[in-house]
């Protein structure tokens, strides 16, 4: 989709004012593979019950997903590639009612960069089979985390993260 395609438009929503930049720089470290096809498929928000997907990364991130098979949820962060980043109000009914972008987890953004708490059921390689995943097919993959709440850092103390 384009930025200049305002054929989706629904009754209310708003455009951006000023221009739009057309990409980010960030590098893409994998490709994710779900059976979503086409966004009537994809699912508003993902189920860590729902289908198994794949996290394909590049042969020179393998090393970097050392240690992740002893967390149980992951934090997934792609690209959400077909997305328009030109609504700064949108009607996620269809109703004309809007609401503000940062107000919505609306894949269309400024900024689309979807985020998905994954259930890891298997690493093999340079490949991780998750559940939770609501992105199409072949979406780029920008960062694999674990989950939050799950992770302790293996770093020293620092005065930094006492409670205050």
């Amino acid at each position: 989709m384009t930025e200049t395609d305002n054929s989706d438009l629904r009754d209310g929503e708003v455009l951006c004012d000023g221009p739009v930049a057309p990409d980010a720089t960030v590098q893409f470290i994998g490709t994710i593979r779900t059976p979503f096809t086409t966004r009537d498929l994809c699912p508003r928000q993902g189920r860590l019950d729902g289908p198994e997907c794949r996290l394909e990364l590049l042969p020179q991130w393998e090393p970097a997903l050392d240690g992740i098979t002893r967390f149980a949820h992951l934090d997934v962060l792609y690209w959400l590639h077909q997305s328009r980043r030109d609504l700064v109000r949108q009607s996620p009914r269809s109703d004309g009612a809007t609401t503000g972008t940062f107000a919505l987890r609306s894949p269309v953004r400024p900024n689309p960069i979807g985020v998905s708490q994954v259930r890891l059921i298997r690493r093999m390689g340079p490949v991780l089979i998750v559940k939770g995943l609501d992105c199409l097919d072949k979406t780029p993959l920008l960062d694999i985390k674990p989950e939050r709440c799950a992770y302790t850092p293996q770093a020293p103390f620092k005065k930094a993260d006492r409670d205050k």
